[in-house]
């Protein structure tokens, strides 16, 4: 009793420094003046609302939206970011191998190169604007991480470190295998993590940590004011109103039954975005990593095969070169993984039910795995028991990345339609954006890259738009009052279908109906499954009533933008009628550029998934270049 008492008043305690703190009536950075900030309070439908104004708001703190930050903050902007998990467990912090830039350290490079590689393996459905954007900024971004204080692994010339990475070439893909995977060992994207965190914390970014963003407050004539959420620690509810509005929440891994997305990883933003009426773009292209380790699904990363590693079957040959004669094992992820599936398919898989392939690093040096991929070694040894330095890893293609999102532009606004119409006020970067520089498959440490530039570039482009101590945004009273009425809903829902029993039925259909291989068929039944899950989640109950720490009800609020994002991709995935990128297609083994080499938009006719249909429309493919910097590459066969 004593330790609950305790516990109640040291909550309270922390409320009241949180409020004071956002009280107070003025900050200053280094002896510049930056703005008073405010909190007032309302009743919306029986709860007290928090109301908070911000020059820009942010929603999530991976490594868009921690660079974002990093960048409002340092050009004057009041800034909050909003983040459900503290910012240093956000799913960045679980990517492993490196981020591209053509610095040049272990070969000759140019950025023109990597962007080439870039629109190939995005299977031509990349838009070359951006990709043009990303590729020429990324060696300026990567010295800028460094002098960030980023602790990249060594040349022994004191160089940035760079290794190979799949479907990175030189000489437009005539010059060899490209080292250009700048690396922190295998742990490169915790690493960016902590560096930009410590960047956003330099200046003033007011952090709301462990707030559930619920909904985008949007005016009537479809401006982004900001947006709800929900702090899980107290249950209070908090409105934030914003000239930006940066979404960056990630992927929706985890509409998968094996993925190597954290379980955080359930497309929150994406599915607001939904919900105020504006589409997702390409959700059908899933990607699969090839090795994620069988049977649990973490992730062991393509760094494994950039430092000499080997796929073998059970036949211990290294099939790859049948596959990718030129790249072998470093050829794309889609293509590898799909050789892999094939490998399984024709009875060469290992193990006892032959269900899985082999990743050989027992012939690289002890001290190259120590220096080189410690993660990895101890990753193995964690869940598949093994000493990669003596025995193989056994690994199994993964769901790993969504190389769709909301629609943006190449500096990262937001557009609703077919003709590129922004969308004022509204920003999306990194996973949960598609620029979209990775088409229709991400090349490996593009997702790094793709972080830090379009999180910078939402952040440039919204200091040129707001300037800092800008007039609060007026939020129309009753603003936020359908999401209040949707939550208070779920909170009391007395459903007979637990939120995990129909979470778990999303995941094992998914799995099955949208797998590496896809097929007509399996795709009809797919979307008939799809609907009948989205029907269901009205019949939800849950079993906490309480706002305090009410973790069935967060699980309940994420399991609808799950259901939400699958979905479209099942509905985008049934109607696209080729093959291409990760979306491999029985049916369809060819790509059809005459009819498919444009952007799927796909809607959702109502706000609620129980009452919705997805609506699909098409945007056409941008495959000009910026300027004059970078040639058109025209379309061509995809081989490695």
């Amino acid at each position: 009793l004593g330790l609950s008492v305790l516990f109640v008043v040291e909550l309270q305690t922390k409320k009241q420094l949180m409020l004071s703190r956002l009280r107070s009536p003025s900050v200053s950075i280094a002896g510049r003046h930056v703005g008073a900030r405010s909190v007032t309070t309302t009743q919306i439908g029986g709860y007290e609302v928090y109301d908070h104004s911000f020059d820009a708001v942010v929603i999530g703190a991976g490594g868009a939206g921690l660079r974002a930050a990093a960048g409002l903050v340092s050009h004057g902007l009041n800034t909050a970011c909003i983040t459900k998990v503290f910012p240093t467990r956000s799913h960045t912090v679980a990517a492993q191998g490196g981020i591209n830039g053509a610095l040049a350290n272990m070969t000759e490079d140019d950025w023109r190169w990597h962007a080439y590689d870039t629109v190939k393996g995005a299977d031509w459905l990349g838009d070359q604007d951006a990709i043009q954007h990303m590729c020429r900024l990324a060696p300026d971004v990567l010295v800028e991480l460094e002098s960030f204080g980023l602790p990249f692994s060594r040349t022994p010339d004191g160089k940035i470190y760079q290794r190979a990475l799949g479907g990175q070439s030189l000489k437009f893909g005539k010059g060899g295998q490209a080292y250009r995977c700048a690396a922190a060992a295998d742990r490169t994207g915790h690493a960016i993590l902590h560096t930009l965190y410590g960047m956003a914390l330099k200046f003033d970014c007011l952090f709301f940590v462990e707030y559930f963003a619920m909904d985008l407050i949007m005016s009537d004539d479809g401006r982004c004011l900001g947006c709800i959420a929900m702090c899980m620690e107290d249950g209070s509810i908090h409105r934030f109103g914003a000239h930006s509005t940066i979404v960056a929440t990630g992927g929706f891994g985890r509409a998968y039954q094996s993925c190597t997305s954290a379980h955080t990883c359930t497309g929150d933003g994406s599915a607001m975005a939904t919900r105020a009426g504006l589409p997702m773009q390409d959700l059908e292209f899933v990607q699969f990593h090839p090795t994620g380790i069988f049977p649990a699904g973490c992730l062991l990363t393509e760094g494994c095969r950039g430092e000499g590693g080997i796929l073998r079957n059970s036949e211990g040959e290294p099939f790859m070169a049948r596959y990718a004669p030129t790249a072998k094992d470093l050829a794309s992820r889609d293509v590898v993984s799909r050789a892999m599936t094939l490998e399984i398919r024709e009875g060469r898989g290992v193990g006892p039910n032959k269900d899985h392939i082999y990743l050989h690093l027992d012939h690289l040096p002890p001290e190259t795995l120590a220096e080189r991929l410690p993660g990895i070694s101890e990753t193995a040894k964690i869940f598949a028991g093994v000493d990669v330095t003596k025995e193989p890893a056994p690994v199994l293609p993964t769901v790993h990345y969504n190389m769709g999102g909301i629609p943006t532009n190449w500096k990262t606004q937001v557009v609703k339609d077919e003709k590129s119409t922004i969308v004022p006020g509204l920003l999306a970067a990194g996973e949960s954006g598609c620029a979209s520089v990775h088409g229709a498959n991400r090349l490996g440490a593009n997702s790094l890259l793709d972080l830090v530039v379009f999180g910078r570039q939402a952040a440039d482009t919204t200091a040129e738009l707001v300037k800092p101590n800008s007039p609060p945004v007026q939020l129309p009273a009753k603003a936020g009052e359908a999401t209040i009425a949707r939550m208070d809903k779920i909170r009391n829902s007395k459903g007979p279908l637990p939120t995990a029993d129909l979470r778990r039925e999303l995941q094992v259909s998914m799995q099955k109906y949208a797998p590496v291989y896809r097929n007509a068929d399996d795709l009809k039944k797919g979307k008939d499954v799809v609907v009948e899950i989205m029907k269901k989640y009205k019949d939800v109950g849950i079993k906490d009533r309480t706002m305090v720490w009410n973790t069935d009800l967060i699980e309940t609020l994420e399991l609808e933008n799950l259901i939400n994002q699958a979905a479209q991709e099942m509905y985008a995935a049934e109607a696209r009628q080729e093959s291409r990128g990760a979306h491999a297609h029985e049916n369809f083994p060819d790509r059809d550029d005459v009819n498919w080499m444009k952007h799927t938009l796909s809607y959702l006719d109502k706000p609620y998934v129980e009452d919705a249909k997805v609506i699909l429309k098409y945007r056409a493919v941008i495959d000009q270049p910026l300027d004059k910097e970078m040639h058109h590459v025209p379309p061509a066969k995809r081989v490695y």
